[in-house]
């Protein structure tokens, strides 16, 4: 497999299930214990729900939502509403997980809709280290600290490829938030 040239690795594959299983148990402390609807954001979130969904030790319902800033591109945009779930209609949890924290805007709008209707806990693999967007405290639980760089793998992509890795990679700072596809790796 050909990476973006110059890539690093942040975090192996045994970084990661590691810290997996150390968001697991936070949230396993910290969970009401009773069912609880998983809620991953597509498409990245997908990645980090299934790992917890292994984890958590609650009876789970799981559907997603899917919204998303990004498109494909390395810059978001305004959110587009691509699916939303079927709420449940009585009073349940949702543990909303997403792949990473960047600005906060799309999980910071998904949570807003969702309050009112259930108690939200939220849970990302990955908060990036930066003073853009929103303030970096309000995600409930995240699993790793990256720097303020591209990252890819572990559900998140770059330019749509590379989710599956079980690593974490970042591109080469001369590389981050490149919007061309004249050197695709």
């Amino acid at each position: 497999m050909m990476l973006p040239p110059n890539s690093t690795r942040l975090f192996d594959a045994d970084q990661v299930q590691a810290a997996y299983d150390d968001l697991a148990s936070r949230l396993n402390d910290s969970l009401p214990d009773k069912e609880v609807m998983l809620l991953p954001v597509m498409t990245g979130g997908l990645f980090a729900a299934v790992e917890l969904a292994r984890r958590v030790r609650r009876p789970l319902q799981i559907d997603y939502v899917h919204a998303s800033r990004y498109r494909g591109q390395t810059r978001g945009a305004k959110i587009q509403w691509l699916r939303w779930p079927e709420l449940p209609h009585e009073s349940r949890t949702i543990l909303l997980v997403d792949d990473i924290f960047d600005e906060g805007y799309t999980l910071q709008a998904i949570r807003d809709r969702l309050q009112g209707h259930c108690q939200v806990v939220t849970a990302v693999l990955v908060r990036k280290q930066h003073a853009r967007g929103l303030p970096r405290d309000w995600v409930d639980h995240h699993a790793l600290e990256v720097p303020d760089r591209y990252v890819f793998g572990c559900g998140m992509d770059y330019r749509e490829y590379f989710r599956e890795l079980p690593e974490i990679w970042a591109l080469p700072n001369e590389l981050d938030g490149k919007s061309d596809d004249s050197d695709r790796f």
